[in-house]
């Protein structure tokens, strides 16, 4: 009997130690983690060795709901896991101030993405300011539709036009804005869409800003198909997989039946979700359609082609054959925002970030024609000043799309895409020749250039180029800038002009304000009320919120 009662006892220890090392906290402070869940990710549990097989079982009778008394009261479960923040964004260092003797001539790539203002927004919502690398001043900016020229006809895909006021940070300086306008379609005139749905949908995913988000993004994008349109579904998480081969747009029920049936878990095989996304897209193409993948993730690949090279390389590869990539971005924590917005540039596509149903709609809704159908691409931006009459300039924002000089001709170098619609906003801060808004300190032997008085009233000259749809040769168009341009005061100057000034201001102001002086976050939102203008989607309006709170955020 009593050594009955022995062996009955070391057996209670033994179940006892086992869900106490289960329930506690673990080895060096670090706090014990369910198997299958660790790093936030689905794993394989991996078998114990070297413990007694009782001890594995108690292991495993912890895991489940317990009824022994004691194991489920708060004060023995362990404080949940702070989560890691392991969002990457590549490096930005701003532009800096140029002397035009010494550097004439800019050139640089448009940009129509919009992702970093969503993304902006989404950390001032949580209470926190953004880290500076997440802030592109240039997508900032064009995350608004300017009410710009639109071209008389379609032969030319978009116009041209410019504006020139004092900067509202330096009354010293210029603010010089080059905006594009491209020509709009109606819904009906669109061509019919190739469309596949690349989409993630491995253990990072698992979270309510992710999968259900994209769910709901895509179906909203549905009901914008009709029965022209073909709708495919790849995902990937350990593996990549076809669930819906290529569906006419208006069988709306076949389709979203597949999304909602999809859940998370597993590692995440970006590389291969995207290889079998291109043979789906080869396999529908349209000839003379839109032909284009969505590929929808956090972005954090890490099983197969992790490369970010790799990967990128294999997409410039993918788009000669007339397929585009559009990266549609979800969740916090792990985001991997450089990826998304590189490989979108790869693809002859745009990234934008989803952080709520009402972004999904603007993307994927409002705004589809000029988010799917492309009406120029690689279109590039290069300006002359005139170093008689402009002595600096800087460019803000476009720090990852700048080109060399002679890439401005080359028809091989890649450059930015736009859509129907779009609005493109580029600025430069400016001093003239003898202003008190010179930053640079004079050369000991000096490199004033000698002005020629056939060009005496230009400031500098404009050139773009572009190509059309299907063609391997540029287009150019040219414009000189002259001092008639230049509006006396900023208050005479358009709303758009003011509005795209007070997005450019806030934006440096979030990245530290090297170049904006004392300028302050109540003059950003008295600059942005008096461009607000008519806001018919309300968009300018949250801007003033978000500055608002940012504001309030840098009380020290």
């Amino acid at each position: 009997m009593k050594k009955t009662l022995l062996y009955i006892s070391i057996l209670a220890l033994g179940l006892g130690l086992a869900a106490c090392q289960y329930l506690s906290p673990g080895q060096n402070g670090q706090k014990s983690t369910p198997a299958g869940q660790q790093n936030g990710r689905d794993q394989v549990a991996r078998p114990t060795t070297g413990r007694p097989k009782l001890a594995q079982e108690a292991r495993l009778r912890a895991m489940a709901p317990a009824k022994t008394a004691g194991y489920h009261m708060i004060g023995h479960m362990p404080p949940p896991m702070a989560a890691q923040d392991r969002e990457r964004y590549g490096q930005i260092d701003p532009n800096p101030v140029k002397a035009v003797a010494e550097h004439p001539v800019s050139t640089f790539s448009v940009d129509v993405d919009t992702g970093a203002y969503a993304n902006v927004r989404r950390f001032l919502s949580q209470g926190r300011l953004p880290v500076k690398d997440a802030v592109r001043i240039e997508e900032m900016i064009n995350y608004f539709s300017y009410n710009y020229p639109t071209p008389p006809n379609r032969k030319v895909p978009f116009a041209v036009s410019t504006e020139m006021a004092p900067c509202p940070w330096n009354p010293n300086t210029l603010l010089l804005r080059i905006g594009i306008k491209g020509y709009e379609i109606k819904r009906s005139e669109r061509p019919a869409a190739n469309l596949v749905f690349l989409l993630d949908v491995s253990g990072s995913m698992n979270s309510r800003h992710k999968l259900p988000l994209l769910k709901s993004a895509f179906g909203l994008l549905l009901k914008q198909l009709t029965a022209r349109d073909r709708v495919s579904i790849v995902v990937y998480a350990g593996a990549a997989g076809l669930i819906l081969e290529p569906t006419p747009g208006d069988q709306r029920g076949k389709i979203m039946a597949a999304l909602q049936k999809l859940s998370a878990g597993g590692s995440t095989a970006g590389g291969a979700g995207i290889k079998l996304a291109y043979a789906v897209a080869r396999q529908g193409f349209i000839k003379g359609g839109i032909n284009r993948i969505l590929l929808a993730t956090d972005g954090d690949f890490n099983v197969g082609m992790v490369s970010f090279r790799a990967l990128k390389d294999m997409i410039e590869r993918q788009r000669k054959d007339g397929i585009e990539l559009t990266t549609l971005g979800f969740g916090v924590g792990n985001y991997n925002e450089r990826l998304m917005e590189q490989l979108a540039d790869a693809g002859n596509g745009n990234y934008a970030y989803i952080d709520t149903l009402s972004e999904a709609n603007k993307v994927l809704v409002t705004e589809l024609n000029s988010t799917l159908f492309t009406i120029a691409k690689d279109v590039k931006v290069q300006i002359e000043f005139n170093p008689a009459v402009v002595a600096e300039y800087r460019l803000i924002g476009y720090e990852n799309r700048m080109l060399k000089r002679e890439d401005f001709a080359n028809d091989k170098v890649d450059a930015g895409d736009i859509g129907a619609g779009h609005t493109v906003t580029a600025l430069y801060e400016i001093s003239l020749v003898g202003s008190k808004g010179l930053k640079l300190p004079p050369l000991r032997y000096g490199s004033q250039a000698k002005p020629d008085p056939a060009k005496a009233g230009e400031l500098a000259f404009l050139k773009l180029r572009y190509k059309l749809p299907g063609q391997d040769k540029s287009k150019l168009i040219k414009i000189p800038l002259t001092k008639q341009m230049i509006t006396a005061s900023l208050d005479q100057s358009s709303e758009d002009f003011r509005f795209a000034a007070a997005v450019a201001a806030f934006g440096q102001l979030l990245r530290g304000g090297k170049y904006t002086g004392r300028f302050t976050y109540d003059q950003v939102l008295e600059l942005a009320r008096s461009g607000r203008g008519k806001d018919k989607f309300g968009y300018r309006g949250e801007f003033l919120r978000l500055v608002s709170l940012a504001r309030g955020l840098s009380v020290k």
